[in-house]
């Protein structure tokens, strides 16, 4: 059974359920054309869309924003060799950083979204998986800082060594 069998022709799924390999080898048995970012060292938006422009191979014109990443998506050829052409699309380690947060991630998720809605439309596969680099460079980690006990002359500040 193929790793793409049960799951819609138009879908935005996170890559937790799946094996990125066999998605890769199931794109490829069913002349699907694979694309794939790594997206582990972005810290922001514009990192983000860089890193997709490079696995994606988009051209130089991109404009590195979400406008422009639709319509360079939805320029893209499938196989025409393919009995059902089509798209595996992976998006790897989104950050979860300050910087590109939950609001900024399910933007840059709702331009691969309305791409599926184009695609539907024009009877081509697109499937994409993506997962969260909670552990991205950058990512704002919350330390607290010990309770002033009654009594204490001086608080140290969390993570400097100073009072």
């Amino acid at each position: 059974m193929s790793a793409l069998s049960n799951i819609p022709p138009q879908a935005v799924l996170p890559l937790s359920a799946y094996d990125r390999e066999d998605l890769r080898r199931a794109a490829s048995r069913f002349d699907q054309v694979y694309l794939y970012a790594d997206c582990s060292r972005s810290t922001d938006k514009e990192s983000v869309l860089a890193a997709i422009a490079d696995g994606f191979g988009l051209p130089d014109y991109f404009g590195h924003n979400l406008d422009a990443l639709f319509d360079c998506i939805t320029d893209l050829k499938a196989l025409q060799r393919a009995d059902k052409p089509g798209f595996v699309v992976v998006l790897e380690g989104l950050p979860d950083t300050a910087d590109f947060g939950k609001t900024d991630r399910n933007a840059l998720l709702d331009v691969f979204r309305d791409a599926a809605d184009y695609f539907d439309d024009h009877d081509t596969a697109f499937r994409v998986f993506y997962s969260i680099n909670r552990a991205a460079p950058g990512a704002a980690a919350t330390v607290k800082a010990p309770k002033a006990v009654k009594g204490d002359v001086a608080v140290r500040a969390a993570g400097t060594g100073k009072a």
